[in-house]
């Protein structure tokens, strides 16, 4: 724990001008960003006698390490820096609204030449109106399929498309009167555009219109005695009312606007927006936060609308915004949501009619979905704090495991053996901090050398962090560059945020590329890894206890690495899958834990997704591997000329017999070209022809390639079926 006058900053350094400031951890973790007005006065509020600061703030500046501002010219620029750097950093001591759900919209892709109506979720694209949020996608659903009987625009994907054009068969809503069928040129391309923008017209609020001008027709029909007619029109109409009361109208007046309502407690706020367009609720959202410092209704209105509209701009941010409260100063948030639109935005408190009693509904549904939220929680929560605490009791640990990384080595028969590590904080996943490992430093199945390699390069890794921060100022180069993996998260994003309690928080997750057979000590986690830009540094955050998938020699190795390098703050055991006995360093026989201990079941969870992410990868190797080629081996020849050579050979075999002279009369291939590909091919040694277990046939490379079995798709039938082969797999 830091005590907050050891960085803080000298009298007259700071400037008393708008600006925005960084508080850091001893990692050069940024845990908090803020505004101010003027920093001298805002950041001499931290540095106040620690018993008068709110106990989160409290925790906070204790946690800091250094505190660090940068002066702009105004509020507005100092707001629109805040939420930048916010984005970028990912503050634990921020506050972060977690989206309860991923909220459909009903989007029309007006940027095609056959526009599509559809549900879509996610980032919004450019050249595509959307409608909403909606509560459910069958919400969206519902009303598209009454609207298609008067705007019958087309709903099918690209594939069913261009397959209805190709047979000139429309699909069923063609037949039935639900499409307009453009796939088959029933209409043109011109006029069905012109439908769906009447579409996405009455879905913007401006349904007037299209009714008195259906009533019309329906009159007109019945005085011509065109009775199916006005029947058929009668039945639009009917469908049209029946969308438009699944949102009925609230604000007389058609009003754009979004209503925001907060609820909050000592330690928690929901929030809720309902969308208004055209006096008419289009879509609903809610957010929950933790409150990690001690923060004002219009404080929490402030982050809401960054949150809302940062990404926002034009027609998205609606004239009129209807708030609780306002947020401290008001001008230059009203500026920003300006200039967000292009044009004037209001941004104020209902006092009256009915936007006040519509402000009433949003408050009711924030407090139910903060009591519902709590409800949620408190049992999620109250079971991982006892499963920590578990663990913590039976290790003897000082305290509850926070971060737990895990260990797992897979092999098949001592071929592609690779390791993988796992971290859970808290009691969750947290797979952005997920890698893998190639074991590299020797050849053969040995798991206790492999989980003693494998321990050394992380954690080596994790002193040569801090001894470049300065953490660890004695430190000497290990030669780390020799040791080699292969580090990559798993593609699966981030884990949901988890409401870590105050002072323990969590690493900030950070996203990796695949490396290839990459240096340890630079694996590719792309911008994410500049020095001083406050983000994650790969192996930077050591873990309270590291858990690897085996018995007492597992266990051994682990403990000897850790030991080589130095470290003795950080606990180790093992989970035997045999027993689910749980192994500790120097210990003859293990700790068992009752079956029915949660702290047993967060091990469990944490070995098993270990095990599954090791052989994933072990998988995906072995899979490479064979349906590896000479031809990767040439320098300088991609996957297309590859595919010529192939094509015009049938296959490697009778390119390895071919000339020069031959090789170059395969288009795109040059005389130098030619020389280096014979080279690898002669230098390249033949591969063992597969052979089919079912019937005992060569499967020689004459015929093109061989044939593949369904488990591993390219893979060759050369060792057993399927399930013996996973018999083998570690």
């Amino acid at each position: 724990m830091a005590d907050p006058s050891s960085y803080r900053p000298r009298p007259g350094e700071i400037p008393d001008s708008p600006g925005v400031y960084r508080f850091r951890d001893e990692h050069r973790r940024v845990i908090y960003v803020g505004k101010a007005k003027s920093l001298r006065q805002r950041l001499a509020n931290y540095f106040q006698d620690l018993a008068n600061l709110h106990p989160r703030t409290r925790t906070m500046v204790t946690t800091a390490a250094s505190v660090e501002w940068t002066v702009v010219s105004t509020e507005v620029e100092a707001l629109q820096l805040e939420y930048s750097w916010i984005k970028e950093y990912d503050p634990r001591f921020n506050v972060k609204y977690r989206d309860d759900k991923s909220y459909p919209y009903l989007a029309v892709t007006m940027n095609e030449e056959f526009p599509r109506v559809q549900v879509m979720r996610g980032h919004k694209k450019k050249g595509v109106r959307y409608f909403g949020p909606y509560g459910h996608a069958w919400a969206i659903r519902d009303t598209v399929d009454l609207l298609l009987r008067v705007f019958p625009v087309r709903t099918c994907s690209a594939g069913v498309f261009k397959n209805a054009a190709r047979t000139g068969r429309p699909c069923l809503l063609g037949y039935i009167g639900k499409c307009s069928a453009p796939c088959v040129e029933r209409i043109s391309a011109e006029d069905h555009q012109e439908l769906a923008e009447e579409f996405c017209d009455f879905m913007a609020g401006r349904t007037g219109t299209y009714l008195r001008r259906l009533e019309r027709k329906m009159g007109e029909a019945a005085e011509d005695m065109e009775y199916e007619r006005a029947a058929r029109l009668r039945d639009d109409i009917g469908a049209l009312k029946k969308a438009m009361e699944k949102s009925a109208v609230v604000l007389a007046d058609a009003t754009d606007a979004d209503l925001i309502a907060v609820a909050e407690d000592e330690l928690e706020a929901a929030v809720q927006i309902f969308h208004v367009r055209g006096g008419r609720v289009r879509g609903q959202r809610g957010w929950v936060t933790d409150k990690v410092e001690e923060i004002t209704t219009g404080a929490l209105v402030e982050h809401a609308l960054q949150q809302l509209y940062g990404e926002e701009s034009g027609d998205a941010v609606p004239k009129e915004v209807l708030v609780p409260a306002l947020p401290d100063p008001v001008e230059p948030v009203q500026q920003w949501l300006t200039d967000r639109r292009g044009s004037g935005v209001s941004l104020r408190i209902p006092q009256r009619g009915d936007k006040k009693a519509l402000m009433e509904t949003v408050q009711r549904n924030a407090q139910q979905a903060l009591v519902l939220h709590k409800t949620k929680r408190a049992s999620d929560l109250t079971t991982r704090s006892r499963a920590l605490e578990e663990i913590a009791d039976a290790l003897d640990l000082d305290s509850a495991p926070l971060r737990i990384e895990c260990y797992d080595i897979s092999h098949l028969q001592g071929d592609d053996v690779v390791a993988s590590m796992v971290v859970f904080e808290d009691g969750l996943a947290r797979k952005s901090e997920y890698r893998r490992f190639q074991i590299k430093g020797f050849r053969g199945q040995d798991d206790v050398r492999s989980m003693h390699e494998v321990i050394t390069r992380r954690f080596r890794r994790y002193l040569a962090e801090k001894e470049r921060t300065g953490e660890w100022a004695d430190g000497e180069d290990d030669g780390l560059t020799t040791a080699t993996t292969d580090g990559e998260t798993p593609g699966h994003g981030t884990a949901p945020d988890h409401g870590t309690a105050p002072g323990h928080g969590t690493a900030p997750g950070h996203n990796a590329t695949p490396s290839g057979a990459a240096d340890d000590l630079a694996l590719t986690d792309g911008p994410a890894l500049k020095d001083d830009d406050g983000r994650p540094k790969r192996f930077a955050y050591p873990p309270q206890l590291v858990v690897v998938d085996g018995g007492q020699p597992q266990v051994a190795a682990a403990q000897r690495a850790l030991d080589e390098l130095g470290i003795d703050d950080i606990a180790v055991c093992g989970l035997a899958k045999r027993l689910e006995e749980v192994w500790l360093p120097r210990e003859d026989d293990p700790v068992v834990l009752p079956r029915t201990s949660e702290g047993l079941y967060l091990l469990q969870r944490v070995r098993d997704e270990a095990h599954r992410f090791a052989i994933t990868y072990q998988r995906t190797k072995r899979a490479k591997r064979f349906r590896s080629s000479p031809l990767d081996e040439v320098p300088g020849l991609g996957e297309t000329r590859k595919q010529a050579l192939i094509k015009h050979f049938g296959s490697v075999k009778k390119l390895r017999s071919a000339t020069i002279d031959q090789i170059c009369e395969v288009p795109g291939i040059g005389r130098k070209t030619a020389e280096t590909v014979a080279v690898a091919l002669a230098r390249a040694t033949p591969a063992a022809p597969a052979v089919n277990t079912a019937t005992g046939e060569i499967m020689d490379d004459e015929d093109g390639a061989p044939e593949t079995t369904a488990d591993a798709p390219g893979e060759p039938v050369s060792a057993g079926t399927p399930d013996e082969r996973r018999g083998q797999e570690r």
